[in-house]
């Protein structure tokens, strides 16, 4: 049992979370809780800002619906070097739109949800200013990645999914517009929240993955409660201010950025209970047609492509020290680590791998207060060096956080990062860039 620890024997679970199975005891008090007279809106302790809407947010739960607003914001700052620090300095910001509908609930059709997001940005950060490709923030701040221009008033489909769980929660289904990095693969327990966790995109997720959001279906399968393999397929020609790309999906050629990946998910005893870790290996394959980095001496040389690229990764976490043995307290320290690797020929990026680690509750009575303190580097291909540009070198990133749960809804999060050799360049000046995150709960 999730809540207090203790062993049962039902093959389904009475707290249908496969991840947080609960006894019936427990079962049967938070359904108790639940059902009891709710609290009076209290600014400072309420879950959600908007608080629980006079009864209706929970009602519509207890029916299958839910919607959470949320909103990340976030200033950043170049201090010093890079390209530029005359006026280098941005606020972006995403709203967004979650909605969920459980079937079971509506309509008793067990294992069944459905997922939509929808999301509306603005400003594209000071990537320009560092000069980096190592996005400063996720979604916004990386050069030519801003998804949906300038206005704030527009609101797209960032990404929806239908999820089917089966044989007891041993398989999950998902059918809809996926993103394969983060919500899929390459996931960290530790570094992979890039609303509350480390700013920076190298800290997310492996930089050797070829990022794909798109039509696409995804398949995960747990023989044991320790071992799973996972799988995906996800559109590579997709626009993403689609809802649905059918035209890319279905017609012309089958462009499928392909997915494999399997983990171990051991979980170590200790005195204040289970320590638990996620060891994952993958592989991935990549259709899309890239140039041969090669020098064309003047244009006397035809310009090569290739397309089939393949690539690996590995990630992992690992908790390490727990403060008590209450199962729901997540207050410890944990530790990650990250490789992958891509072909130099065609991806500028050869080689990627991040190391760090978290302490949640460091300070006495801040028990929800993170601090984390990481390093990524990206190295660029040999090939892309003898070729193109012989100063290439590589990238590193340092950064530092301190997560602030000011309240349950509201996360302020100031950051510092170091960045030697933005762009990978032997030539770049150094970056210090700091910045602060405000992330609320609506």
């Amino acid at each position: 049992c999730h809540s207090c620890g203790a062993s049962f024997s039902s093959v389904v679970p009475y707290g249908y979370d496969r991840e947080h199975p609960l006894c019936q005891k427990c079962c049967e008090k938070e359904k108790a809780a639940a059902s009891a007279e709710p609290a009076p809106y209290d600014i400072l302790t309420t879950k959600k800002l908007t608080g629980d809407w006079w009864g209706a947010r929970t009602a519509m739960q207890d029916a299958g619906v839910d919607f959470a607003p949320m909103f990340i914001s976030i200033f950043q700052q170049n201090f010093r070097g890079g390209a530029n620090t005359h006026n280098g300095h941005d606020i972006t910001g995403r709203f967004f739109y979650n909605a969920e509908l459980d079937f079971e609930k509506m309509l008793g059709w067990r294992g069944a949800t459905f997922f939509y997001r929808a999301v509306q940005e603005w400003n594209n950060g000071i990537g320009s200013d560092v000069g980096t490709t190592l996005a400063p923030y996720w979604g916004s701040g990386a050069p030519g990645n801003h998804f949906y221009g300038d206005s704030p008033y527009c609101i797209l489909t960032d990404k929806w999914w239908y999820r089917q769980r089966l044989l007891d929660d041993r398989i999950e289904i998902r059918l809809g517009k996926l993103l394969n990095v983060v919500d899929l693969f390459d996931k960290n327990a530790v570094s992979g929240n890039y609303a509350s966790a480390f700013m920076n995109r190298a800290l997310n997720y492996s930089q050797t993955i070829p990022v794909a959001k798109g039509t696409g279906a995804f398949v995960k399968m747990w023989p044991t409660d320790w071992l799973y393999f996972q799988t995906a397929a996800v559109n590579a020609d997709s626009r993403d201010s689609r809802c649905f790309d059918y035209e890319r999906a279905f017609h012309g050629p089958a462009h499928y950025v392909g997915h494999w990946e399997f983990g171990l998910t051991p979980k170590f005893d200790s005195a204040n209970g289970e320590l638990p870790g996620n060891y994952r290996f993958g592989w991935w394959y990549n259709p899309r047609m890239r140039d041969v980095f090669m020098d064309t001496l003047g244009g006397l040389r035809a310009q090569q492509t290739e397309s089939g690229d393949v690539g690996w990764y590995m990630s992992f976490d690992q908790m390490l020290l727990r403060e008590n043995n209450d199962p729901k307290d997540a207050q410890g320290l944990g530790v990650f680590f990250r490789y992958g690797y891509a072909h130099g020929e065609i991806n500028r990026i050869a080689h990627t791998w991040s190391v760090g680690t978290t302490y949640k509750g460091l300070i006495p009575r801040r028990d929800k207060d993170e601090l984390g303190f990481g390093v990524a580097q990206c190295i660029e291909s040999s090939q892309y060096r003898d070729e193109i540009d012989r100063r290439a070198d590589r990238e590193t990133v340092y950064e530092l956080y301190y997560a602030i749960e000011l309240t349950p809804w509201c996360i302020v999060t100031p950051d510092i990062q170091v960045i030697t050799n933005p762009g990978g360049s032997q030539d770049a000046r150094d970056a210090l860039v700091g910045g602060v995150r405000a992330k609320i709960t609506f």
